[in-house]
């Protein structure tokens, strides 16, 4: 592709170009692909998000770059020969970048002689069920789904339309689960969640009436797990994104654009609320509440409930400047030890 051809794709995500720069010179610049700005090489084109990363131009040897708005950076790629475009938002800009260069494998419609489907399955157009998918009884699935083998699909679950499920993931009973969602492989939706009650005999089972909801374009990443509850429902409001690796208890409630990271983990009846970002295996504890467009940072450990826009960190997780200033006194432990046990022996 013509570096001004993939200029013209970007539209209204470019502010700026060294077309404009240099009257169009690098037209004709053949891009063949994206990389790394570390591992680029000709004829590709990659990105930095900021000028603290400015000396990686001067490093790189991609033919073009992808830049913040800064003329310093720019006037680097300039002085190396790079072609360049600038944006406000240069990692959207290259992930646009991505979708013109790649997209994901997507098998033709059609349904496996090896899977195994109920008669009372109701199946949009357009699908693909890939090798020794199970669907059972009552199943729902609307047009444009793909399910890739070794899936299995419970009873009375609803798939809505264009939704992704990868191989070897599991949908249990009830599960609801909206349109242009992605379900990544090993992942399992709606199993039982972590229902026990003590007796002088033992734990006695409760059983997991409930079901998991999940929005429209809600990602879930493989090997995630989100728990059904004894009563109720789990649900995942729309545009949420959860990373590999995470547990969703019975019983809660995420809000709208969150993203969980690899490992987080929330116990039953959490409630989060929109646009939350969880770091990776931050923990939150039974019935918490996080408000919208709340941070937790990575490995801190949620006990009780966060006000909204607040960033917290540690554990347990207080709020952020706080932690900050603890973390400087805990360097200093050893020093003050040694003041301390100087002062007792004067006395």
């Amino acid at each position: 592709m013509k570096f001004s051809v993939l200029v013209e794709k970007l539209g209204d995500l470019v502010f700026s170009s060294s077309l404009e720069a240099h009257n169009t010179s690098h037209s004709n610049l053949e891009i063949s692909g994206v990389a790394s700005i570390d591992s680029a090489t000709t004829g590709t084109i990659s990105y930095i998000e900021g000028a603290k990363y400015a000396s990686m131009v001067s490093n790189t040897n991609a033919s073009a770059l992808i830049l913040p708005v800064d003329k310093t950076v720019q006037q680097e790629a300039d002085n190396r020969g790079i072609a360049w475009i600038a944006g406000k938002e240069p990692r959207l800009i290259f992930a646009k970048t991505i979708d013109l260069f790649y997209q994901p494998y997507q098998p033709r419609s059609q349904i496996h002689p090896t899977a195994v489907i109920d008669p009372s399955a109701i199946l949009g157009a357009d699908i693909y069920i890939g090798a020794h998918v199970v669907i059972e009884k009552n199943v729902k699935i609307g047009a444009g789904v793909y399910i890739y083998p070794n899936t299995v699909v419970y009873p009375d679950v609803e798939i809505g339309d264009r939704t992704i499920l990868h191989a070897n993931s599991t949908i249990h009973e009830r599960s609801r689960i909206g349109s242009d969602c992605v379900i990544h492989s090993s992942a399992v939706i709606g199993g039982e969640g972590f229902g026990f009650v003590p007796t002088a005999q033992g734990w006695y089972k409760m059983q997991q009436s409930g079901c998991v909801v999940l929005e429209n374009a809600v990602e879930v990443g493989s090997n995630s797990t989100i728990d059904r509850p004894a009563v109720g429902e789990t649900r995942i409001k729309c545009h949420t994104k959860i990373d590999n690796l995470v547990q969703i208890g019975h019983g809660c409630q995420v809000g709208e654009g969150c993203a969980l990271a690899a490992q987080v983990g929330l116990a039953g009846g959490v409630t989060i609320g929109n646009r939350v970002i969880l770091a990776g295996q931050v923990g939150v504890a039974n019935q918490a509440k996080i408000g919208d467009g709340a941070i937790v940072s990575a490995k801190s450990g949620v006990h009780g409930d966060i006000e909204p826009k607040a960033v917290y960190s540690g554990y347990p997780a207080v709020p952020h400047s706080l932690y900050l200033k603890a973390s400087a006194i805990y360097k200093k432990l050893p020093e003050m030890y040694q003041i301390l046990k100087r002062s007792q022996k004067q006395k």
